[in-house]
């Protein structure tokens, strides 16, 4: 796949689809099932505090409530929830987002009668405070010297503080709990999802934090990049990474996966979204568009068919 561009760098990093398709993830530590499991069972002892309160948004079909609670550390995630005005409601969805974050909750959900939640990660948008850094190149570098720290550990707790935290005020999205998160959330996601028994299906687009040792030698302009500079001069730092590695964490998962792959990827390098994808151990599907993170003739086509694809696979 070609396209024209600026970028200093190829986007495909001259991989093609076969080789794409051979992409292993990297060695697993052997305590690190263990590490997630403690980090889930910490993250369980915390009370939510919930708070839940009518949002001055708007959307079509939907009543929208603005929603806090806390997650691993005393974190305070902020989000929205919605839920169907109309009619029963068949299942839950946890949307996570980009690491460009998110200003509202979507209008757009695979899955008319969800009552979905809508959490910004810490740090981020309405989750923002003084204890976490709100860019992108500082966030991805928070607390990074030590697994027990580093800020990826906090942001895949607020998935499970989120599912707690919608199956509270709408438990009957306990019928179905799906996960749907592309990107900063395709990562995150899949490093939560392996530990929390919740969830029955997952979607990931363009999964970022995908096979670390690799993805610190490739350029991009995403949050890698900051990584990637960072460990020139760090080069420990991947033993930390090890465990936030989505491809190690993908052989873990065992529900019913959705992944969206791109070939041409500036931001997030395609070999590690597809090293998720194959470290895959359950039932997985693969959906394939020609670029992301990058404006391309037919995007708008690709992005209708990705949510045809979503809805399909969420059928029960």
């Amino acid at each position: 796949m070609s396209f024209n561009h600026s970028f200093p760098f190829d986007p495909t990093y001259g991989y093609d689809l076969a080789a794409l398709r051979c992409v292993a993830g990297p060695p697993e530590p052997a305590d690190f099932a263990d590490f997630w499991r403690g980090t889930f069972e910490e993250a369980a002892r915390v009370p939510l505090d919930l708070a839940l309160a009518p949002s001055a948004l708007r959307l079509p079909n939907a009543a929208v409530f603005d929603i806090s609670f806390n997650a691993l550390g005393g974190a305070r995630i902020h989000g929205w929830l919605t839920r169907p005005e109309t009619g029963p409601i068949t299942r839950g969805l946890v949307i996570g987002h980009g690491y460009g974050s998110r200003e509202e909750p979507d209008e757009w959900l695979p899955a008319p009668q969800a009552a979905a939640i809508f959490p910004c990660a810490r740090g981020l948008s309405r989750s923002a405070g003084p204890a976490f850094p709100s860019t992108v190149a500082a966030h991805v570098l928070h607390g990074i010297t030590a697994r027990g720290t580093y800020i990826h550990r906090g942001c895949a707790a607020d998935l499970w503080a989120a599912a707690s935290a919608l199956l509270e005020v709408v438990p009957a999205a306990r019928r179905q709990l799906d996960y749907v998160g592309s990107s900063f959330g395709g990562g995150i996601g899949a490093l939560a999802l392996p530990w929390d028994a919740r969830f029955q299906k997952a979607h990931l687009g363009v999964p970022s934090f995908g096979h670390h040792p690799l993805r610190v030698t490739l350029p991009s302009v995403g949050s890698g990049e900051a990584i990637r500079t960072y460990a020139r001069t760090h080069p420990g730092v991947l033993d930390v990474l090890r465990y936030f590695d989505a491809a190690t964490a993908a052989r873990h998962l065992r529900i019913p996966v959705q992944v969206v792959a791109a070939p041409f990827d500036p931001a997030v390098p395609p070999p590690g979204q597809f090293a998720v994808y194959n470290a895959l151990s359950g039932p997985k599907e693969l959906v394939i568009v020609e670029a992301a993170h990058f404006p391309h003739p037919g995007e708008a086509e690709e992005t209708g068919r990705v949510r045809r694809a979503l809805e399909a696979f969420l059928l029960p």
